[in-house]
């Protein structure tokens, strides 16, 4: 009944259990997975991860913080894994001025091109952006990025500029923050944005919801997510779960 929209499994956090944690999120309910690249080397991993779970998809694409890897070379191979059944989305691609490296230069070239990319091959983008409000919107509206969508990740903006990406048809990723008692802006988003742009994600490892916070998060942490939303939106818990799967049925172009 659960969509897990964003994660990282093949993070080094998962080593010693992988296995077993993955075996088990079927049994509470977790019905689709998409582990999401980042780096050239972890969608490597992703496409593993992919073709050893059947209900694991994949994202491929890399990381603003990862882009001074990329080269003519390593982005034609990312082109031509794009055709590998189940792989649903460029990402996580975008801007990250938090972090500040590489040079800003550098991640808005790679950042252009894995947009171009998602348009090629006809894929979602999963946004990347931190810090970096302005800049990630304009260079999405100059990519005209909206003929393909995508899901801006981790939603940590304000409600102006959540109006700007949903009235482009772009989805919210929404995750363990907005349960933070200080997270009073992204709480006003969900309240203002339609549930039928939400989607439910975790970062995992990272960003566990109250009341884990601080411990390494797993899509088993999703419920804590679905509920705030529900409260949130005067919702009933299993129509979060119910709309927010299809939403990303919907984005990620996957037939149920």
């Amino acid at each position: 009944m659960i969509f897990e929209t964003h994660a990282h499994y093949d993070d080094e956090a998962f080593h010693e259990d992988r296995e077993q944690l993955l075996n088990s999120l079927s049994l509470e309910g977790i019905d689709y997975v998409v582990n999401v690249g980042a780096s050239i080397e972890t969608t490597k991993n992703t496409l593993e991860l992919m073709e050893k779970y059947s209900f694991i998809y994949g994202a491929v694409g890399v990381h603003p913080s990862e882009t001074k890897e990329l080269n003519e070379e390593n982005f034609n191979w990312l082109r031509n894994i794009t055709k590998t059944p189940k792989v649903v989305a460029i990402g996580e691609i975008g801007l990250d001025y938090y972090w500040d490296t590489p040079e800003r230069d550098i991640q808005k070239v790679w950042f252009d091109r894995q947009m171009e990319l998602a348009k090629e091959v006809k894929l979602p983008a999963i946004i990347h952006s931190r810090d970096a409000a302005a800049d990630t919107l304009e260079m999405i509206k100059a990519a005209n990025l909206k003929d393909v969508g995508g899901v801006i990740h981790c939603f940590s903006y304000g409600k102006e500029m959540a109006k700007s990406y949903l009235d482009m048809g772009f989805f919210l990723g929404i995750g363990g923050v907005v349960t933070f008692k200080n997270a009073k802006k992204l709480k006003e988003v969900v309240e203002y944005a339609p549930i039928e742009q939400i989607l439910l994600e975790t970062d995992c490892p990272y960003l566990s919801p109250e009341p884990n916070r601080g411990k390494r998060n797993s899509s088993l942490n999703l419920p804590y997510v679905a509920t705030e939303i529900a409260r949130l939106k005067g919702m009933d818990y299993e129509d979060v779960l119910a709309i927010t799967k299809k939403n990303a049925l919907k984005m990620y172009q996957i037939k149920d």
